[in-house]
């Protein structure tokens, strides 16, 4: 079977909107893809706004942002089809939204963009809401990208995504294990915006600058690190906890980034250290496929990289379209085999009692 699919995705460092077209054929159960067009849609700083205040709002206001975002995603959904010639060639809409809200131990997650909205707009069937029932039923909705890791890039041991948050993804004897390991561009590109940029292009700042040691301890203290997985982060944990740790310090903002790469990197390899222990040949080389906004970072992967050679680690960076819109391919998958009626959240990455069926379908 081949689906023609549109999948969405809004990160939690709000650089952008990504949208791709993908191309998904599944044949006895092997699946392969091709990007047949993307786009990376910058927001204007009035949206940046809008999705970074959006958990101050007063409940009514809130749902007013969710109608206003599912319509303005509908809207750039029609452009973007608009510009590549897709009209009567996409079968279906996968809509991650923007994650606000996101609070397992309360059952409930929320993401701003409602699909019925996009549906409205669009006139194409929309999936939406693709962690509730997860996390309904105990898992933590986070991270749900390992089922296409799963499906659509075998062959490797280790997956690390670097986005606004780095998470890990490992197969394990036991079948995904996946967790979210620390914050990344959210908090870097809010220590560069002391400098006027909205990121350190290439890592060139912070390795520039000179790790504060002190203030790395700190970092590498959190209680978040010495939780056992599944765990999940939101995404003011970066901003709400680790960025007001950077306020008071006389150091510089190469300093700051410097210590913050470091930390990151420290975090990945403490991660992937206590995943190898659960594997069948600890002691086994393996490889590592890193993905996301992180991976342009090049400093950055230079610090994982030699954080991971004790470990015996080989890490590979795939094409520049996977790098980019790995993410947006993915919903686009979990979107596919919710069309199907297939499970697609793992129960051994989320934590939740079994594996589920997620996403909520909107049809005129």
């Amino acid at each position: 079977m081949v689906y023609n699919v549109i999948g969405t995705m809004s990160g939690s460092s709000l650089d952008g909107l990504d949208i791709v077209f993908a191309e998904l054929t599944e044949i006895r159960g092997q699946w392969t893809y091709s990007i047949k067009a993307s786009e990376s849609l910058p927001y204007e700083q009035e949206w940046v706004a809008k999705l970074a205040n959006a958990t101050e709002l007063s409940a009514r206001d809130y749902l007013l942002l969710h109608s206003e975002y599912g319509h303005y995603t509908g809207h750039r959904i029609n452009k973007f089809i608009e510009t590549y010639q897709l009209d009567h060639k996409v079968h279906f809409i996968a809509s991650h939204g923007h994650t606000t809200f996101h609070i397992p131990a309360g059952k409930m997650t929320a993401q701003l963009g409602d699909g019925a909205a996009i549906a409205a707009v669009t006139k194409l069937p929309v999936i939406s809401d693709l962690r509730a029932m997860d996390v309904a039923l105990g898992g933590q909705g986070a991270p749900i990208v390992p089922i296409g890791e799963k499906y659509l890039f075998p062959g490797y041991q280790y997956y690390l995504n670097l986005g606004g948050i780095a998470n890990i993804s490992a197969i394990l004897p036991d079948g995904f294990i996946a967790f979210d390991v620390c914050p990344a561009n959210r908090v870097l590109n809010g220590l560069v915006a002391a400098l006027n940029r909205e990121y350190d292009a290439g890592g060139e700042l912070a390795a520039g600058g000179v790790t504060d040691h002190d203030l790395l301890d700190k970092l590498n203290g959190l209680s978040y690190y010495n939780e056992p997985w599944p765990k999940s982060l939101a995404n003011d944990f970066g901003t709400a906890t680790i960025l007001p740790m950077f306020d008071a310090l006389r150091i510089s903002v190469q300093g700051k980034l410097n210590t913050y790469v470091e930390h990151i990197a420290i975090q990945i390899a403490n991660a992937v250290a206590g995943l190898k222990e659960k594997m069948e040949n600890p002691a086994a080389p393996a490889k590592m496929l890193i993905t996301g906004g992180g991976t342009m970072n090049t400093y950055l992967i230079s610090r994982i990289r030699q954080h991971l050679e004790p470990l015996d680690i080989e890490v590979a960076i795939p094409d520049e379209l996977t790098i980019s819109y790995k993410e947006a391919l993915i919903m686009a998958l979990i979107g596919t085999l919710r069309w199907r009626q297939e499970e697609n959240v793992l129960s051994s990455v989320t934590g939740a009692e079994r594996d589920s069926i997620g996403g909520a379908l909107w049809v005129q």
